[in-house]
């Protein structure tokens, strides 16, 4: 039935929205893709699996799985964005696409590259408000998502840590000049960034029940489509776009069938840039509209 698809187009947007707002926070603040997202998420999927296999009780698996992420951010920034952020702008581009890479490959020695099977406590969670089922853990991704880019959005607007960060965005070095401490700001970025893709990562494993080497790379790409459609710099822009992707993925198996996914969702993409290439959030200016 349709409103169940469409239930379950925005429990799936909801992962979309996470990865899409730690594109969003690199890219607006610091006018860098960083492509090493993709592993950051699926580090955290793949621990997610491993630890709860390993037994440790699921609130420190949980808990484990993120902080791994977050770890993984703070190495990447350390070892790219530090590093080469003097040299050309596609240097540490390139060595955040490395990141990605090793983490898979560290991964796929480590495990293999088969499906792995995630075995939760929640798997039988449901509430059934008529004919409809709702997943409670995909609902808690949901709110969870939202809630959390209502957070940082009161974070960067209302904190001192926020306004530093809003003006490093418009121009680091004038932010620099004017006293603000950019190399010690630049690692929260990251980290923050890779809490929302390790969080991503550890929902989706515990919502699809699934994780292999490569689960980032697809989800990925949904989720910088996601920022794009929504306006690039603005996280309630990747939660409009990430949204908008779970429906439209969801509802192009119900109507047609799963071939057809990428051709809606990316058509999608084309179509709305087509109109509007700033997104649906976007303005002419970028940097005005950021966050």
């Amino acid at each position: 039935m349709l409103e169940q698809q469409l239930i379950n187009g925005l429990m799936l947007g909801g992962i979309y929205v996470l990865v899409a707002v730690a594109f969003t926070l690199t890219i607006g603040i610091l006018n860098f893709l960083n492509f090493s997202i993709p592993g950051i998420f699926m580090l955290s999927g793949v621990f997610t699996w491993f630890l709860l296999k390993s037994g440790v009780h699921w609130a420190l698996a949980l808990a484990g799985a993120i902080a791994i992420g977050a770890a993984a951010s703070f190495v990447v920034e350390r070892f790219t964005y530090r590093w080469m952020r003097s040299s050309d702008h596609y240097v540490p581009l390139v060595s955040s696409m490395g990141f990605l890479i090793l983490f898979e490959n560290l991964v796929l020695v480590q495990w293999g590259s088969d499906l792995q099977r995630v075995v939760t406590p929640f798997a039988d969670l449901n509430i059934r408000p008529g004919s409809l089922v709702i997943s409670i853990p995909q609902l808690v991704s949901l709110v969870l998502a939202v809630c959390l880019v209502a957070g940082l959005q009161q974070l960067l607007q209302r904190t001192q840590m926020g306004r530093a960060l809003r003006a490093i965005a418009e121009n680091a070095t004038t932010a620099e000049i004017l006293g603000i401490g950019v190399v010690s700001l630049v690692p929260a970025v990251f980290v923050i960034g890779g809490l929302f893709a390790a969080l991503g990562g550890m929902l989706f494993a515990l919502n699809y029940q699934q994780v292999h080497p490569f689960m980032g790379e697809e989800v990925a790409l949904k989720g910088i489509s996601a920022m794009v459609i929504g306006g690039m710099g603005n996280v309630w822009g990747s939660v409009l776009g990430g949204l908008l992707i779970g429906i439209v993925e969801v509802l192009s198996i119900h109507f047609l069938n799963a071939d057809f996914v990428d051709f809606t969702v990316y058509g999608l993409l084309l179509l709305i840039l087509f109109f509007k290439p700033t997104g649906l959030l976007g303005a002419s200016k970028i940097v005005r509209e950021k966050f």
